[in-house]
Protein backbone atom coordinates (compact mmCIF):
# COMPACT_ATOMS: atom_id res chain seq x y z
CA UNK A 1 0.00 0.00 0.00
CA UNK A 2 1.31 3.54 -0.81
CA UNK A 3 1.94 6.48 1.42
CA UNK A 4 -0.95 8.29 0.15
CA UNK A 5 -2.99 5.19 0.98
CA UNK A 6 -2.37 5.03 4.16
CA UNK A 7 -2.53 8.58 4.86
CA UNK A 8 -6.54 8.79 3.27
CA UNK A 9 -6.70 5.23 5.08
CA UNK A 10 -6.19 7.13 8.55
CA UNK A 11 -7.61 10.83 7.89
CA UNK A 12 -10.91 8.98 6.86
CA UNK A 13 -11.62 7.17 9.94
CA UNK A 14 -11.28 10.30 12.00
CA UNK A 15 -14.21 12.38 12.85
CA UNK A 16 -12.44 15.69 12.43
CA UNK A 17 -11.76 14.68 8.80
CA UNK A 18 -15.53 14.60 7.53
CA UNK A 19 -16.86 17.80 9.83
CA UNK A 20 -14.11 19.77 7.88
CA UNK A 21 -15.33 18.57 4.57
CA UNK A 22 -18.81 19.55 6.01
CA UNK A 23 -17.57 22.56 6.73
CA UNK A 24 -15.38 23.07 3.47
CA UNK A 25 -18.26 21.73 1.57
CA UNK A 26 -20.61 24.70 2.83
CA UNK A 27 -18.10 27.52 2.48
CA UNK A 28 -17.45 26.24 -1.48
CA UNK A 29 -21.26 26.09 -1.65
CA UNK A 30 -21.32 29.56 -0.65
CA UNK A 31 -18.59 31.27 -2.12
CA UNK A 32 -20.60 29.89 -5.73
CA UNK A 33 -23.54 31.24 -4.50
CA UNK A 34 -22.00 35.14 -3.88
CA UNK A 35 -20.01 34.75 -6.96
CA UNK A 36 -23.43 33.94 -9.34
CA UNK A 37 -24.51 36.80 -7.48
CA UNK A 38 -27.08 35.30 -5.35
CA UNK A 39 -29.10 33.48 -8.05
CA UNK A 40 -31.55 31.33 -5.90
CA UNK A 41 -30.84 28.23 -8.36
CA UNK A 42 -27.30 28.05 -6.85
CA UNK A 43 -28.34 26.82 -3.34
CA UNK A 44 -24.97 26.64 -0.97
CA UNK A 45 -26.94 23.63 0.27
CA UNK A 46 -27.36 22.30 -2.78
CA UNK A 47 -24.29 22.84 -4.19
CA UNK A 48 -22.64 20.97 -0.61
CA UNK A 49 -24.37 18.18 -1.03
CA UNK A 50 -23.69 17.59 -4.44
CA UNK A 51 -19.44 17.88 -3.58
CA UNK A 52 -20.25 15.81 -0.58
CA UNK A 53 -22.01 13.13 -2.52
CA UNK A 54 -18.89 13.09 -5.36
CA UNK A 55 -16.22 12.93 -2.54
CA UNK A 56 -18.14 9.75 -0.66
CA UNK A 57 -19.21 8.38 -3.92
CA UNK A 58 -14.92 8.54 -5.04
CA UNK A 59 -13.87 7.66 -1.99
CA UNK A 60 -15.90 4.58 -1.18
CA UNK A 61 -17.19 6.21 2.44
CA UNK A 62 -20.42 4.87 3.86
CA UNK A 63 -22.42 7.21 5.40
CA UNK A 64 -22.45 6.04 9.14
CA UNK A 65 -18.76 7.02 8.79
CA UNK A 66 -19.53 9.89 7.43
CA UNK A 67 -22.01 10.81 9.65
CA UNK A 68 -19.83 10.16 12.92
CA UNK A 69 -17.48 12.98 12.06
CA UNK A 70 -20.45 15.27 10.98
CA UNK A 71 -23.02 14.91 13.40
CA UNK A 72 -21.87 17.93 15.30
CA UNK A 73 -23.50 20.09 12.34
CA UNK A 74 -26.55 17.72 12.94
CA UNK A 75 -26.30 18.69 16.51
CA UNK A 76 -26.24 22.31 16.06
CA UNK A 77 -29.78 22.55 14.12
CA UNK A 78 -31.39 22.71 17.51
CA UNK A 79 -29.50 25.82 18.84
CA UNK A 80 -29.54 27.47 15.07
CA UNK A 81 -33.85 26.78 15.60
CA UNK A 82 -33.86 28.29 18.49
CA UNK A 83 -31.32 31.32 17.76
CA UNK A 84 -34.21 32.44 15.23
CA UNK A 85 -36.03 34.03 18.18
CA UNK A 86 -33.68 37.00 18.95
CA UNK A 87 -34.96 38.46 15.17
CA UNK A 88 -38.35 37.56 16.25
CA UNK A 89 -38.24 39.30 19.17
CA UNK A 90 -36.75 42.46 17.51
CA UNK A 91 -40.19 42.01 14.93
CA UNK A 92 -42.74 41.00 17.79
CA UNK A 93 -44.77 44.44 16.87
CA UNK A 94 -45.61 43.58 13.43
CA UNK A 95 -45.92 39.69 14.56
CA UNK A 96 -48.82 40.80 16.87
CA UNK A 97 -50.70 42.98 13.66
CA UNK A 98 -50.58 40.30 11.46
CA UNK A 99 -51.71 37.51 14.01
CA UNK A 100 -55.31 36.29 12.48
CA UNK A 101 -53.85 36.89 8.71
CA UNK A 102 -50.94 34.30 9.51
CA UNK A 103 -52.90 31.89 11.79
CA UNK A 104 -54.97 31.34 8.49
CA UNK A 105 -52.19 31.02 6.36
CA UNK A 106 -50.60 28.21 8.42
CA UNK A 107 -53.42 26.05 8.94
CA UNK A 108 -53.92 26.64 5.52
CA UNK A 109 -49.76 25.95 4.42
CA UNK A 110 -49.71 22.84 6.26
CA UNK A 111 -52.60 20.92 5.38
CA UNK A 112 -52.05 21.97 1.92
CA UNK A 113 -48.15 20.47 2.25
CA UNK A 114 -49.26 17.63 4.04
CA UNK A 115 -52.48 16.82 2.01
CA UNK A 116 -51.30 17.69 -1.47
CA UNK A 117 -47.82 15.24 -1.01
CA UNK A 118 -50.10 12.78 0.44
CA UNK A 119 -52.93 12.60 -2.30
CA UNK A 120 -50.21 12.43 -4.97
CA UNK A 121 -48.54 9.31 -3.00
CA UNK A 122 -52.01 7.62 -2.47
CA UNK A 123 -52.59 7.96 -6.63
CA UNK A 124 -49.44 6.45 -7.16
CA UNK A 125 -49.63 3.71 -5.11
CA UNK A 126 -46.78 4.33 -2.61
CA UNK A 127 -46.28 1.95 0.15
CA UNK A 128 -48.04 3.14 3.19
CA UNK A 129 -44.46 3.22 5.53
CA UNK A 130 -42.88 5.78 2.79
CA UNK A 131 -46.22 7.57 2.59
CA UNK A 132 -45.35 8.15 7.17
CA UNK A 133 -42.05 9.35 5.88
CA UNK A 134 -43.56 11.94 3.47
CA UNK A 135 -46.00 13.37 5.27
CA UNK A 136 -43.87 15.82 8.03
CA UNK A 137 -41.49 16.59 4.89
CA UNK A 138 -41.90 20.31 5.37
CA UNK A 139 -40.96 20.70 9.24
CA UNK A 140 -37.71 21.61 10.30
CA UNK A 141 -35.45 18.22 10.32
CA UNK A 142 -35.65 17.25 14.12
CA UNK A 143 -39.03 17.41 14.02
CA UNK A 144 -40.20 15.49 11.10
CA UNK A 145 -38.00 12.92 11.79
CA UNK A 146 -39.71 12.61 14.87
CA UNK A 147 -43.11 12.58 13.44
CA UNK A 148 -41.90 9.74 11.11
CA UNK A 149 -40.80 7.85 13.84
CA UNK A 150 -44.06 7.68 15.78
CA UNK A 151 -46.40 7.39 12.06
CA UNK A 152 -44.07 4.08 11.76
CA UNK A 153 -41.72 5.63 8.91
CA UNK A 154 -38.18 5.64 7.75
CA UNK A 155 -36.21 8.68 9.47
CA UNK A 156 -33.36 8.32 6.91
CA UNK A 157 -36.41 9.09 4.19
CA UNK A 158 -37.31 11.58 5.89
CA UNK A 159 -34.49 13.38 6.30
CA UNK A 160 -33.86 12.88 2.46
CA UNK A 161 -37.27 14.45 1.72
CA UNK A 162 -37.06 17.48 4.29
CA UNK A 163 -33.47 18.12 2.85
CA UNK A 164 -35.12 18.09 -0.78
CA UNK A 165 -38.31 20.39 0.28
CA UNK A 166 -36.37 22.82 1.91
CA UNK A 167 -33.81 23.16 -1.00
CA UNK A 168 -36.53 23.42 -3.63
CA UNK A 169 -38.62 26.23 -1.96
CA UNK A 170 -35.46 27.91 -1.24
CA UNK A 171 -34.74 27.96 -5.16
CA UNK A 172 -38.36 28.69 -6.16
CA UNK A 173 -39.78 31.12 -3.46
CA UNK A 174 -37.88 34.12 -5.12
CA UNK A 175 -39.48 34.09 -8.91
CA UNK A 176 -42.66 32.43 -7.77
CA UNK A 177 -43.57 34.96 -4.80
CA UNK A 178 -42.35 37.76 -7.62
CA UNK A 179 -44.51 36.65 -10.79
CA UNK A 180 -47.43 36.56 -7.86
CA UNK A 181 -46.67 40.00 -7.28
CA UNK A 182 -46.31 39.42 -3.89
CA UNK A 183 -44.70 42.59 -2.01
CA UNK A 184 -45.38 42.26 1.72
CA UNK A 185 -41.71 40.81 3.61
CA UNK A 186 -43.94 39.69 5.87
CA UNK A 187 -46.26 37.40 3.87
CA UNK A 188 -43.27 36.26 1.81
CA UNK A 189 -41.04 35.43 4.54
CA UNK A 190 -43.86 33.58 6.58
CA UNK A 191 -44.41 31.42 3.17
CA UNK A 192 -41.22 30.29 2.71
CA UNK A 193 -40.98 29.46 6.72
CA UNK A 194 -43.78 26.88 6.56
CA UNK A 195 -43.28 25.33 3.30
CA UNK A 196 -39.54 24.76 3.05
CA UNK A 197 -38.64 24.82 6.85
CA UNK A 198 -35.04 26.02 7.88
CA UNK A 199 -33.37 26.11 4.20
CA UNK A 200 -36.25 28.51 3.18
CA UNK A 201 -35.86 30.71 6.35
CA UNK A 202 -32.11 30.89 5.72
CA UNK A 203 -32.58 32.11 2.12
CA UNK A 204 -35.49 34.88 3.41
CA UNK A 205 -32.79 35.84 5.80
CA UNK A 206 -30.41 36.33 2.72
CA UNK A 207 -33.26 38.38 1.03
CA UNK A 208 -34.97 40.62 3.79
CA UNK A 209 -34.45 40.53 7.41
CA UNK A 210 -38.26 41.07 8.00
CA UNK A 211 -38.99 38.14 5.91
CA UNK A 212 -36.53 36.21 7.53
CA UNK A 213 -37.93 36.75 11.10
CA UNK A 214 -41.78 35.88 9.93
CA UNK A 215 -39.97 32.79 7.88
CA UNK A 216 -38.57 32.03 11.56
CA UNK A 217 -42.11 32.15 12.94
CA UNK A 218 -43.46 29.95 10.17
CA UNK A 219 -41.08 27.63 9.96
CA UNK A 220 -41.65 27.37 14.18
CA UNK A 221 -45.27 27.03 14.16
CA UNK A 222 -45.36 24.33 11.41
CA UNK A 223 -43.40 22.02 12.92
CA UNK A 224 -45.89 22.30 15.89
CA UNK A 225 -49.02 21.97 13.87
CA UNK A 226 -47.79 19.52 11.55
CA UNK A 227 -46.99 17.27 15.01
CA UNK A 228 -50.63 17.78 15.84
CA UNK A 229 -52.43 17.34 12.17
CA UNK A 230 -49.96 14.52 10.60
CA UNK A 231 -51.44 11.42 11.73
CA UNK A 232 -54.56 12.24 11.46
CA UNK A 233 -54.53 13.26 7.53
CA UNK A 234 -52.14 10.62 6.81
CA UNK A 235 -54.78 8.24 8.56
CA UNK A 236 -57.71 9.75 5.63
CA UNK A 237 -54.87 7.95 3.01
CA UNK A 238 -54.58 4.40 4.40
Amino acid sequence: MTDPALIWSYLSREPLMWLTATLLAYWAGDALFRASGRKPWANPVLIAVILLAIVLKATGTDYARYFDGAQFVHFMLGPATVALAVPLYFNLGHVRRAALPMLAALLAGSLTAIGSALGIAHALGVAPDVMAALAPKSATAPVAIGISESLGGAPTLTAVLVLLTGITGAIVVTPLLNALRIRDWRARGFAVGVAAHGIGTARAFQVNETAGAFAGIGMGLNAVLTALIAPWVLGLFL
